[in-house]
């Protein structure tokens, strides 16, 4: 299977460029040594046949160990000289090479013949080098490209893990900071055109946030007069709807509130240990009697105000959005609550919960507040929430909170045990 890092593909394409080049020049080495060999080995034999020719002119005899009318003279050898003329020929046999020359004179040829063994030999030692020379640049090469791939890869994975740091809400996280500023290639612009879009995204989160919060603070003044003025009308149908809407209108500033103040991401949560199950049973059998709870005991550290936050948002959703029965079930570090409604849809399963949107008609009209607020104070004690369909009808909402080793083995983790 092809690497798919860009790591390894870059250290793959250069290995494969390194090879291709290597072979190519291999192969035009070789051949231009081949070829000047051979050509001065034609230059020699020339200029000996020369000297045969001549001596044998002077003297009537052969010389320099030449043959006069040889029988293993090529048959192309000794076309080429008839008429007077000279030449040389490269003859290979199995395991044998010899280089010829020869001329004719007097109507006789006159040949002489070398060995050309060493000269095959030398090629060999050059193929040796270059087989030598081209892995030794293709494992230089896969070198240089780990090491490059592995910078590159390096400050892309670096740019990454900030980039998701900021996706989370770490508003201090900058990419270029965590990449380095050097070298300014196109890792560094990638950065700053992230980092550019984290400010203004931001700039622009931090100016919804104060207008949400200065209208919610805004409208606690005169709902807390709505709240007084209802308490002076007489008793009666109208008096009791005005105070039910009012009470409502009271909830939703709260709620609005609330998100505002977690959308800072400056919320602590203050840590007690306690008994995760009797803490569940106290609230849920106030709030939802007819649940049924479940489960085994285990104490947990964590803040008891925002997990009953969490527990109660929790519980009405199920009531109001599902059917019962509604069933609690403590395991551990884990709070699972289910009802047997018509589940949730289909987005918020995908996307999790939104303000102001419900997700499902199924599951009535809603400000979609609740489960927002619920997965925010979730994420202040550490936790995560999760949000899934059963498979027989039903949803499923499952809070994991954060394990305390100290509290696990017993030590109570230097904090002071509650009830709940």
């Amino acid at each position: 299977m092809f690497p798919t890092t860009l790591r390894w593909r870059l250290s793959a394409v250069i290995a494969v460029v390194g090879a291709l080049v290597a072979i190519g020049l291999s192969v035009l080495v070789r051949t231009e040594f081949e070829r000047m060999q051979l050509a001065d080995a034609r230059r020699l034999q020339d200029e000996r046949i020369q000297l045969v020719v001549r001596d044998y002119a002077m003297s009537g005899t052969a010389t320099l160990g030449a043959d006069l009318d040889s029988p293993d003279l090529p048959r192309e050898l000794r076309e080429a000289v008839h008429g007077g003329q000279r030449a040389t020929y490269l003859e290979r046999r199995p395991g044998q090479a010899w280089i010829w020359a020869a001329a004719e004179t007097d109507g006789k040829i006159l040949s002489i013949r070398t060995s050309y063994a060493d000269k095959d030999d030398a090629l060999d030692q050059l193929d040796q080098v270059l087989v030598i020379g081209s892995a030794a640049v293709v494992v230089l090469g896969t070198l240089l490209g780990v090491i490059l791939g592995a910078r590159l890869s390096r400050r892309l994975r670096l740019a990454a893990a900030a980039a998701r740091q900021v996706a989370d809400g770490d508003t201090e996280v900058r990419v270029r900071d965590a990449i380095g500023g050097r070298p300014a290639d196109e890792t560094a612009e990638l950065a700053q055109a992230v980092d550019a879009m984290a400010d203004a995204l931001q700039e622009r989160l931090a100016a919804e946030q104060r207008v949400t919060a200065d209208i919610a603070h805004e409208l606690r003044t005169p709902v807390t007069g709505l709240v007084t003025a209802a308490e002076l009308l007489p008793p009666g149908r109208p008096a009791e709807m005005v105070r039910d809407r009012i009470k409502a209108l009271r909830g939703l500033v709260e709620d609005v509130l609330e998100v505002a103040r977690l959308d800072t991401a400056t919320e602590k949560a203050e840590l007690t240990g306690f008994d995760l199950l009797t803490f569940v049973q106290r609230r849920v059998t106030a709030l939802t009697p007819e649940a049924q709870v479940s489960g085994e005991s285990q104490t947990v550290l964590t803040d008891p105000r925002r997990l009953e936050r969490v527990l109660v948002n929790l519980l009405i959703n199920a009531r109001r959005h599902g059917k019962p029965p509604v069933e609690v079930h403590v395991q551990g570090h884990t709070l699972r609550v289910r009802d047997h409604g018509p589940g949730f849809a289909a987005d918020l399963l995908r996307d999790g919960p939104s303000r102001f949107r419900t997700g499902s008609s199924d599951r009535g009209t809603g400000h979609g507040l609740g489960l927002t607020i619920a997965a925010a104070q979730t994420r202040v004690l550490g936790g995560t929430l999760t949000f899934a369909n059963a498979e027989n009808g039903g949803a499923v909402i499952t809070l994991v909170l954060p394990a305390n080793s100290a509290l696990d083995d017993g030590l109570g983790g230097g904090s002071g045990l509650a009830a709940g």
